[in-house]
């Protein structure tokens, strides 16, 4: 059965014996280990310190609980983790770019896919659903049975892209090494194409990505982008890195540049 990280959220959680134990607040992929598989869920107990559940400490994911295989005493503290990415703070509602589509799209909900694995279950994420089904699930969860925003969404044009044509944006450089985020997918984009993403984003998003391309690379693209723009993002870059990406541009432009 599909199911949708939207659905996840709050469901509650029970260990092996029965017990409740906390409902989902959040879940995480640890991009190291697996870039799609969700390593941890954040389990929330009121007043008292949130658990953390490993994936290989699930049972079964079904009718909106999750089993856990163990007891609770077997579950740790949570402590934050800048490796681990988190699914609803960093990419529900959050702005992605679409490798394949060669855009910017804004991520709506993910599809999970379940996977056994030691006789644990293991949820994979396998699509982006950046179209109105992910929409209308993120306005009616809670509000609506699942059963009827599913036969809702069912009738709804499906807009969604696969996990490997996903490119993260991440301002942060030093969380972006934690997380192994790269922008290798981008490099294979036309300069074109590529500057009219970048024309998309903030600007701290646009150093992200300039800052983390070669240097042949990034020079063709900012050849490609209004000059005032080219301005801007040369002259935030680290000093060296800019030398070497107007050492790439055409004389004429680089002038313009500078």
């Amino acid at each position: 059965m599909e199911l949708y990280a939207t659905e996840l959220m709050g469901v509650k959680t029970y260990d092996v014996k029965g017990n409740y134990v906390g409902r989902v607040r959040e879940f995480f992929i640890e991009p190291a280990e697996a870039p799609n598989r969700i390593s941890h869920f954040l389990l929330s107990r009121g007043r008292f310190q949130p658990l953390v559940a490993r994936h290989n400490q699930v049972a079964s994911v079904s009718d909106g609980k999750i089993l856990l295989n163990v007891g609770e005493k077997a579950l740790e503290i949570y402590q934050p983790n800048e490796s681990w990415l988190a699914v609803q703070k960093d990419l529900l509602d959050q702005q992605i770019i679409d490798t394949r589509g060669r855009k910017v799209v804004r991520v709506n909900d993910l599809d999970l896919a379940e996977q056994r694995s030691n006789g644990n279950v293991e949820l994979r994420l396998t699509q982006v659903d950046v179209g109105l089904p992910g929409a209308v699930r993120r306005l009616l969860q809670g509000v609506v049975p699942s059963k009827v925003v599913r036969k809702l969404q069912s009738q709804l044009p499906q807009r969604s892209i696969r996990w490997e044509f996903v490119n993260l944006i991440e301002p942060d450089p030093l969380r972006r090494v934690k997380l192994r985020i790269t922008h290798e997918k981008l490099e294979d984009l036309h300069p074109a194409d590529l500057a009219d993403i970048m024309e998309e984003l903030s600007a701290s998003e646009r150093q992200s990505i300039i800052a983390s391309l070669d240097e042949q690379t990034a020079a063709a693209v900012l050849g490609e982008l209004d000059a005032r723009l080219t301005t801007q993002i040369v002259e935030d870059l680290d000093p060296e890195k800019a030398a070497d990406i107007l050492e790439e541009m055409a004389p004429d432009a680089a002038a313009d540049v500078l």
